[in-house]
């Protein structure tokens, strides 16, 4: 234990490890201070699962009002996501924006994932005249937008959209293990666990699953595999019909 200039006593971090503190609202607030408000947060769930659609959420919080003990949605508990979500949806104004498998597949992941962050900040019912976004992307709004690397854990903001877009998705999930059962869906999530890859390999894939992730191609050319497109092999020999002499 140490004391700090405070006398307060606190534990020492072993040599090497780096305290990571709580997101905060520090920059919002200095926006406020230059008059620039509403300020927006956006964030996605759901890039790296084989199933079930990108959720992306925007969120603009009540600075009188922000709800305590906001965090990145991957430091919390799920039972702490939901008490949150509910503060969150209480107290702030927020937007919610799917991107299907179907996107999914049609412009890879990360163009969907930004399609659908873009969404979620047109709907918000007032449009922000600033935008902090998770990531190395900025999106294509009508005001400025600040991409935050590892923004979940420094924006405030930012943590509160990671939050909703979490529960918003795992919520889903649970509802699409119903439709479909066998895949687990209500416990992984549509991420690729052993027991989802077993579950592929066993039923082949679901309407809810992205066609071209390597798994789920995998699964379909057990599966169905009218459904892959071959292409031509350049070297291939192909014999060319024989001709008949003439009479």
């Amino acid at each position: 234990m140490i004391r700090d200039k405070s006398g307060k006593t606190k534990e020492k971090l072993p040599k090497g490890v780096i305290a990571v503190g709580p997101p905060s609202f520090r920059r919002e607030r200095a926006l406020i201070k230059q008059g620039v408000w509403p300020v927006a947060g956006c964030d996605e769930a759901g890039r790296g699962p084989l199933a079930g659609p990108v959720v992306a959420a925007a969120v603009v919080l009540d600075p009188k009002r922000i709800p305590k003990g906001i965090d990145d949605s991957k430091r919390l508990t799920a039972e702490r996501r939901e008490e949150l979500f509910e503060e969150i949806c209480a107290t702030s104004s927020f937007s919610v924006a799917f991107a299907s498998p179907a996107r999914i597949d049609r412009d890879n992941i990360l163009r969907a994932s930004l399609w659908a962050l873009k969404r979620a900040v047109e709907g918000l019912a007032v449009a922000p005249k600033h935008v902090f976004v998770d990531g190395r992307d900025r999106l294509n709004t009508c005001c400025d937008c600040d991409a935050v690397i590892g923004g979940d854990g420094i924006v405030v903001s930012i943590a509160a959209a990671s939050i909703i877009a979490k529960v918003t998705r795992d919520r889903l999930m649970c509802a699409l293990a119903e439709e479909c059962p066998g895949y687990g869906f209500e416990s992984h999530k549509g991420y690729s666990v052993p027991e989802h890859l077993a579950a592929l390999d066993r039923l082949g894939p679901s309407v809810h699953h992205r066609r071209f992730f390597a798994p789920v191609v995998t699964a379909r050319e057990k599966h169905q595999p009218w459904t892959i497109e071959r292409k031509a092999d350049l070297f291939e020999i192909v014999a060319e019909p024989a001709v008949s002499a003439a009479v």
